[in-house]
């Protein structure tokens, strides 16, 4: 009997460590339970809206966003809002996803439905890269559906209230135009905004009158520059789509033609001026050398009438010079 206690102290041993860590995992088990219970309390209420609507979110999620920092309200009503519109297809793990990486996720989805409404091909990986890259996509959206109008020029950037442009006649032309414009969806990461519209469209009805032969062609037909800038495809490369360009205010300026005329002839007269007067100072430096010239040879007759006495008195010396015999 002895010996079969012996034999048995080893098993019981076993049998004790494999208790000992069935109970400390049970109490491991235990502590994480009581902390999976204490977290999911706090939303326990928000599990239960999520699934009387229907949004597929399991209580693991919830606690798992909850202990990620994600903000499980905000996930909850836009998952919510999702699939009542209809967009199964977007999972809660992008929405945690989208937020972690500071993105706006109730925008996004807001512009997903309305672009679902209105029939316009978006998915979730083009929103919110729009909406990464710092673009209002729910404006974006809405721009597509309702067209959106943009003054050319703007005072409020520019400064400036018209556009100045000179037909070939030499007459100023005074011009605003306002642009309609819807946004193209597909470009508009990375497109161009709305200083390039501005920009492109003044520089096309600039030049667009410049090509006039008269100012009263344009006064009688502004569209003429709305076809001709619209022809241009000026939208290229940009966020938006242009869908009109109209001429909203167009004034008589300037007579530039005149003015620089007017300019050319007083430069002209200056020049002649210039000319003239570097011809009459040329003539008075030409008079003055014929002065001095004067007075040198007047000096040099001067010293040869002085030569003549003393050459004669050198000829009676010598007796060169004789007296006249009469015949």
């Amino acid at each position: 009997m002895l010996d079969l206690r012996l034999a048995a102290l080893p098993m019981l041993a076993e049998l004790t460590f494999i208790q000992l860590l069935l109970a400390g995992v049970g109490v491991i088990l235990g502590i994480l339970l009581l902390i999976f219970l204490g977290v999911f309390a706090s939303v326990a209420s928000l599990w239960f809206r999520a699934f009387m609507s229907g949004a597929g979110i399991g209580p693991l999620q919830m606690v798992v966003m909850k202990l990620k920092k994600v903000n499980p309200q905000l996930i909850v009503d836009t998952r919510i809002m999702s699939v009542q519109a209809g967009l199964d297809d977007i999972t809660t793990n992008a929405m945690e996803s989208h937020y972690l990486s500071g993105g706006n996720v109730p925008l996004v989805i807001r512009a997903l439905i309305a672009a679902h409404r209105a029939q316009i091909d978006l998915n979730w990986k083009t929103a919110a890269a729009i909406d990464l890259a710092g673009r209002n996509v729910l404006e974006a959206v809405q721009t597509s559906v309702k067209t959106k109008v943009i003054d050319c020029p703007d005072p409020g950037r520019s400064g400036r209230p018209t556009l100045d442009g000179v037909a070939r006649d030499g007459i100023q032309l005074k011009a605003r135009a306002r642009v309609t414009v819807r946004t193209n969806i597909t470009q508009l990461i990375g497109g161009a905004t709305e200083e390039t519209i501005i920009a492109r469209v003044g520089e096309g009805i600039v030049s667009a009158i410049g090509s006039c032969e008269s100012h009263k062609e344009v006064l009688a037909n502004p569209m003429l520059i709305a076809r001709a800038v619209l022809a241009k495809g000026l939208d290229s490369q940009t966020a938006y789509e242009i869908v009109s360009i109209d001429i909203a205010d167009i004034d008589v300026g300037d007579n530039v033609g005149a003015r620089l005329q007017a300019d050319q002839a007083e430069a002209d007269m200056r020049i002649a001026r210039a000319h003239a007067e570097e011809r009459r100072a040329a003539a008075v430096a030409l008079e003055q050398e014929m002065r001095a010239l004067t007075q040198e040879n007047q000096a040099e007759v001067v010293l040869s009438e002085s030569a003549v006495p003393k050459a004669m008195a050198d000829a009676f010396r010598n007796g060169s010079l004789r007296a006249g015999t009469k015949s």
